[in-house]
């Protein structure tokens, strides 16, 4: 394997476990959204085009520190560093898993459309290998990625092609380092009231490893394929 190919995807301290570059136009105004330790946050979504000229809405998380740096407003560009989050939205009835796009920084000279996750983290429940109708092969898999302070974020991926089978073999527990791109999917669920359109956010994954730890030392194995817009 070429060094110069893996060093685009491996990544090997706790602090660079989630990276993501997205940078796309904002879809609104930033609305106050919590407060942590006397810190407040806001969100906002983002519009990234594809290659297929369709668009994903992301939606993105700032504290308000960074806000006096850049200027949200409806239609400009913004890029963006920083990691993939995810948290439990508590209601009556379930707990659900709301993923967001936690800012780092603002970089003014990012390309645009600009959309690129890595991960490094551990299968946290067994992978789901399924052809849709047209044939097309895709596993889905959630991948549990630590971060400081005993906590870890825990990202829905869909996985495409052959290397739909190959992470279809891989198991709970498994250490993997995937990258690909952070996407919007809208789906139908069944309700009392009828059926409501829902979105879901994932990293659609272009290239997969396993990481295996021998005698101290670690060692992976790589799959790669690119999905067509």
């Amino acid at each position: 394997m070429d060094s110069s190919k893996k060093n685009n995807i491996t990544s090997n301290s706790i602090n660079d476990n989630n990276r993501i570059e997205i940078s796309g136009k904002v879809c609104g105004e930033a609305k106050f959204s919590h407060r942590i330790y006397g810190e407040g946050f806001y969100t906002f979504n983002i519009s990234v085009m594809r290659l297929s000229e369709s668009e994903d809405i992301i939606p993105i998380t700032v504290s308000e520190r960074l806000l006096d740096s850049v200027e949200i407003k409806n239609g400009e560009k913004v890029s963006i560093k920083g990691q993939v989050r995810s948290y439990n939205n508590n209601d009556s009835t379930k707990n659900r898993l709301m993923i967001s796009v936690f800012v780092r920084e603002f970089d003014d000279d990012m390309a645009d459309n600009r959309n690129m996750v890595v991960l490094n983290g551990y299968i946290c429940r067994t992978p789901v290998y399924r052809t849709t109708p047209m044939g097309r092969e895709i596993t889905d898999m959630l991948i549990a990625v630590n971060r400081a302070y005993n906590k870890s974020d825990y990202i829905p991926c869909i996985v495409w092609g052959r290397n739909a089978r190959y992470a279809g073999k891989l198991a709970t527990g498994d250490n993997i380092i995937v990258s690909g791109r952070m996407q919007s999917r809208k789906y139908q669920k069944k309700t009392e009231n009828g059926i409501d359109e829902k979105t879901a956010y994932e990293v659609s994954v272009s290239k997969i490893e396993k990481v295996e730890k021998s005698d101290n030392t670690e060692e992976t194995e790589e799959t790669e394929e690119n999905e067509n817009d």
